[in-house]
């Protein structure tokens, strides 16, 4: 069979989609959680396609999923007035909750969320294209995340349940909520991303806005109800509606004290201007990336290889971590792209449900239309894709390509691809890929591919003033969970991790006293009659 038909072949009639990996049943979501309660929608709605389309009498037709509420900016403006009732000005229900409680609440969702995993996962797999293997990874590991926050609250927690003295001034500090948080995750990992955030900025006490991705929408639905159960009402709320038309309301209205976006920095920008008082707004932000991969004439070809791949093709290219250009030393740029030829022709391709595939449909409707006007400018300014059937498609499939020699006239060395392009640039002195850096708008992270240790340590010195993680021989990335991930430049504001997320969507505050007998008296009264849950000396297990 020729490749073409192979690439035809990857797509089946509805009747031979394996029946495990079915939903069952189209999900039209016609509620919402706002103020504590599942509103009806009867309004205009948004209908679901999945990127995997499915043969028809009329051809490929991607598979219809359900549909979800086009909202507008009436009822995005009465969840927001929902989650500043809730929070009250830092006197509601949740916002002054002890830390323990606030704890047991969030325990208590993620055993909820776990019951829907299924439902879950299948929607991950059917509304982005991503394998069901790592459909189920992202569930899991965002499971992970909620409890390691846990514990990371729980030792921040037990670090401030004492008092510091100096100076004759007894104080004890702990972490406050910051108000209102405008929460907008991404469409590539619409669960996992979207919690690194949700999830500190709720279990601090703040109250939530949550409007979930364009893509990775309905898989939001099954959570809504554990939302309602567990926390107070208007504490969390979801809204729904196009974003031009929703969002900017919520911004001008003065009232939103943190927006946390993963997505782009002109976005993150225009929205940020709408606010009226900029000073009062925390913005945590995950921007756009254009991750570099350097490789030496001293580098391990095999293992930059396997890095790489994974690195610029895992789920198609489609994370803000993805190796987005690749720096060759000319010196073994053809033994390089040789070996990166072959081992992209080694990825298995096919529906998401298929054990082991590594490159799947893609869910925006336009994008292979973009990294075919990619190719046909890189090809217009001299580079070749030299990987066999390289940038052929399908349906909603694009097939990756490794595209050489890439150069500063073409849109590849500059934009982020954010898909199956490998853009490969050679070099001759390693100054150039420090320069590239330098003058790039993006800074999240670089990969350097060496084994000469005078090389890393020139490379490194430079780097780390320009990026914020610079890996040693393995691809780009965002784990363990535990490391601090932001960005320079244009690539992020503020920084993520489970114990950077929870001082993120917090502040410290503090009581402080002089130590006479006096003052003494009362706070050992306020401390042993337990009456309040911000002074306490209260130890969490």
């Amino acid at each position: 069979m020729d490749f073409n038909a192979a690439l035809k072949n990857i797509f089946v009639e509805e009747s031979e989609i394996p029946s495990e990996f079915s939903l069952p049943s189209l999900i039209h979501q016609r509620e919402y959680l706002s103020d504590g309660v599942m509103k009806p929608w009867d309004g205009p709605v948004h209908e679901v396609y999945s990127p995997v389309c499915v043969k028809t009498e009329n051809g490929l037709e991607r598979k219809l999923i359900g549909s979800y509420p086009v909202c507008t900016a009436a009822e995005a403006e009465e969840s927001l007035n929902a989650a500043v009732a809730a929070y009250n000005n830092g006197r509601g229900e949740w916002p002054t909750m002890g830390v323990a409680e606030r704890i047991h609440r969030v325990e208590k969702f993620t055993g909820l969320m776990i019951e829907q995993k299924d439902i879950i996962v299948k929607l991950i797999m059917w509304e982005i294209g991503k394998s069901f293997a790592d459909s189920a990874k992202e569930f899991d590991r965002t499971v992970e995340y909620i409890y390691a926050t846990i514990d990371s609250l729980k030792n921040l927690d037990r670090d401030s349940s004492g008092f510091d003295i100096v100076d004759g001034i007894a104080a004890q500090a702990r972490r406050s909520p910051l108000g209102v948080v405008l929460c907008m995750g991404p469409f590539n990992y619409p669960l996992n991303e979207t919690f690194t955030t949700l999830i500190p900025a709720l279990i601090m006490g703040n109250t939530i806005l949550f409007k979930p991705p364009k893509f990775g929408t309905l898989l939001h639905y099954p959570l809504q109800e554990a939302f309602r159960d567990c926390f107070p009402k208007g504490v969390v709320n979801v809204i729904y509606g196009r974003g031009n038309a929703i969002v900017p309301g919520l911004m001008q209205s003065g009232k939103i004290n943190v927006l946390t976006l993963i997505g782009s920095s002109k976005v993150a920008n225009e929205l940020k201007k709408q606010h009226p008082k900029v000073n009062r707004l925390r913005a945590v932000l995950g921007l756009d990336a254009k991750n570099a991969a350097i490789v030496t004439p001293n580098a391990d070809l095999d293992l930059a290889v396997k890095e790489i791949i994974l690195g610029a093709l895992s789920f198609n290219g489609q994370r803000c971590t993805a190796l987005k250009i690749i720096w060759v030393h000319k010196s073994v740029a053809d033994q390089f792209l040789e070996k990166l030829s072959a081992a992209v022709g080694t990825l298995k391709f096919g529906m998401p449900w298929e054990k082991g595939v590594s490159l799947t449909p893609l869910p925006e409707t336009n994008k292979i239309e973009y990294l075919n006007e990619c190719i046909s400018d890189a090809l217009t300014h001299g580079a070749s894709v030299v990987n066999e059937n390289g940038g052929k498609s399908e349906g909603s499939f694009f097939y990756p390509a490794v595209v050489y020699p890439v150069n500063k006239e073409m849109k590849l060395y500059h934009e982020e691809q954010f898909g199956p392009i490998v853009p490969v640039v050679p070099f001759e002195d390693l100054e150039e890929t420090i320069e590239f850096l330098i003058e790039s708008t993006h800074g999240q992270q670089v990969s350097i591919f060496s084994n000469d240790a005078d090389e890393v340590a020139a490379l490194i010195d430079p780097l780390v003033n320009q990026v914020s993680r610079v890996n040693i021989n393995t691809q780009c990335q965002r784990g363990p969970d535990v490391f601090p991930f932001t960005g320079r430049k244009d690539s992020a504001e503020g920084t993520l991790s489970v114990p950077d997320a929870i001082r993120a969507f917090s502040i410290r505050s503090l009581v402080a006293f002089k130590m006479n007998e006096q003052n003494k008296q009362l706070i050992n009264e306020i401390v042993h009659e337990d009456t309040s849950n911000f002074l306490s000396t209260k130890f969490i297990f």
